[in-house]
């Protein structure tokens, strides 16, 4: 096993792998900024180094300082949790060349799958359904000719990315040159590359996403699907695990070939291949995240696995020790994503936590690295907390999630809780009659 695992992260997915280092007794190093030197990640890591000032990309995304960090430690391997340099195939190859193990995929891979153009023609290759799409946009006149080949609406997307950065939906040809233009701006500023392409948009559509886990000795499962459809500006807001759209026939034909397609491209490590699923059940490869995804918890509390742990096993050369027909589904689980932010604008509120309370009782998990007095800061994500909640059925689940949020205190910032509560009471919501602008219709 690694003598000492630094985390290349902050928040509550940096405690979550301190939680998951400390079980397995493996040392952990923390890195944080000046904003965060009194975060709950650097009090209970085994060591913690300042990596540089608040601005994210003089400090959690300078690779120098993570790497220098790692190595006064003597830290022999790096975990990125998600976001920052999570999906950064340079940062691999820089892990790799100075002798550390990055817990993630090979560079290569992350390459691959990182860009949606080569990672669409490499699906297709492996037997996947795609939407109807295009390669790389060069100039807008081809784009309209491509466009109306494939019929309106269309969606532009960025290349490289994610996160609802560099998207435009598209309802005509007239519309089109503008949505490039500033779909193109907006990815070359988020991620460094303007490069766009174009899809068919299906605009009414679930966003069902399967996790695999992989070896490197070409064991691979999955471990089901999670229903990501709840979503803002292509954030997601609420995510479950399994989902009321998908049956067991459909469960077992996409998770095949989520399992065929990992090993198409000799995937190690935690992945999430994500598809848009139409309301006749037709069903299409979206991308594929090389990472531990923000709503990895309902998985686990369906599966009693934990991904953490299975990612630092697989970086380590163990074998998964299980087959696919050992991975069983209990239960239900859902997860409110409770930001720092105006429920109605979603404009950040960042501030002084003056009061945390946090639910409790059976069936309930806050992952969190929140705590009263702990400040929000501007110049990171708003995420406070997840609340996850289990139950027997999807039933339970709500019932369960409807009473954690009743019963959770957070003061000196707005939050999302009652667009939760209001999003939960719904009927359409309760009965599984849910799609990806399920919020532009909710009143």
């Amino acid at each position: 096993m690694f003598r000492k695992i630094l985390i290349a992260n902050r928040g509550e997915i940096a405690l979550r792998i301190i939680c998951a280092c400390k079980e397995m007794g493996v040392p952990t190093v923390a890195v944080y900024s000046q904003a965060d030197q009194h975060s709950l990640h650097v009090r209970f890591a085994d060591e913690a180094i300042c990596i540089g000032p608040p601005p994210s990309g003089e400090s959690y995304l300078n690779i120098p300082a993570v790497i220098s960090a790692a190595e006064i430690t003597n830290a022999d391997a790096i975990h990125p949790g998600y976001g920052f340099l999570a999906e950064s195939a340079y940062f691999a190859d820089v892990c790799e060349a100075c002798g550390i193990k990055f817990i993630g995929p090979s560079p290569e891979v992350i390459r691959m799958m990182g860009d949606k153009d080569t990672a669409r023609k490499t699906m297709v290759e492996a037997g996947l359904p795609v939407v109807p799409g295009t390669d790389k946009i060069k100039n807008p006149i081809a784009g309209i000719t491509l466009a109306q080949q494939i019929g309106f609406p269309v969606i532009v997307k960025a290349a490289a990315g994610g996160g609802g950065k560099g998207m435009r939906i598209v309802n005509s040809a007239a519309d089109l040159a503008g949505a490039l233009e500033i779909a193109q701006a907006e990815a070359h500023s988020a991620f460094g590359s303007g490069d766009v392409y174009i899809e068919k948009y299906i605009p009414v559509a679930r966003h069902i996403e399967f996790q695999i886990l992989a070896d490197h000795h070409g064991n691979v499962v999955h471990l089901g699907e999670r229903e990501c459809s709840i979503q803002r500006r292509y954030q997601k807001l609420i995510e479950e695990s399994p989902s009321p759209y998908v049956t067991a026939a459909l469960r077992s034909e996409i998770g095949e070939l989520a399992v065929r397609a990992a090993r198409c491209v000799n995937y190690a490590g935690a992945g999430t291949m994500e598809f848009v699923v139409d309301d006749q059940h037709h069903f299409y490869f979206m991308e594929m995240n090389t990472r531990i995804q923000v709503e990895h918890p309902v998985t686990e509390m369906v599966t009693g696995l934990d991904l953490i742990k299975e990612q630092i096993r697989i970086a380590n050369g163990e074998e998964l020790g299980y087959a696919q027909k050992d991975v069983l589904f209990r239960g239900n689980a859902l997860e409110c994503r409770i930001n720092a932010e105006c429920p109605d604008t979603f404009l950040p509120s960042p501030g002084t936590l003056t009061t945390f309370y946090p639910p409790a009782g059976i069936g309930v998990r806050v992952d969190t690295a929140a705590y009263s007095e702990c400040v929000i800061s501007p110049f990171y994500d708003s995420l406070i907390a997840k609340i996850i909640t289990h139950g027997r059925d999807r039933r339970e689940a709500i019932s369960r999630m409807t009473r954690a949020l009743e019963m959770t205190v957070i003061e000196g910032v707005k939050t999302t809780i009652p667009l939760h509560q209001k999003i939960l009471g719904n009927e359409d919501f309760r009965a599984g009659r849910i799609h990806t602008r399920f919020l532009d219709q909710l009143k």
